[in-house]
């Protein structure tokens, strides 16, 4: 197997750009000073990308996705245990795929 030099070169400055954007952002970072509301805006960023990555697939699924996520949301919120939620999650897709699709 030959690696092509433009490929290598390619890949080796897309990890460089990569890497120079992760500590140029942290370098920023630290010496920028938060306000309290900016902390509380960047601390909710996680939670709108991981919705914005789930909704559509919740969306224009079958019953059972949405079932899968309605169960997974409850019992994260009543649990707080993330584990849990997951497992339920992957165990309530399954059980309604099996019962609503005949999908094993």
């Amino acid at each position: 197997m030959q690696i092509d030099s433009t490929t290598l070169l390619v890949i080796l400055g897309m990890a460089v750009v990569t890497y120079a954007t992760r500590i140029a952002g942290l370098w920023l970072m630290n010496r920028v000073t938060l306000s309290n509301r900016m902390r509380s805006w960047l601390n909710q960023i996680p939670g709108a990308v991981l919705i914005s990555i789930i909704a559509p697939t919740v969306l224009t699924q079958s019953l059972a996705e949405a079932g899968a996520a309605l169960a997974t949301v409850v019992v994260a919120i009543r649990s707080g245990n993330l584990i849990l939620a997951m497992l339920t999650g992957i165990g309530t897709v399954w059980l309604l795929r099996s019962l609503l699709l005949g999908v094993p």
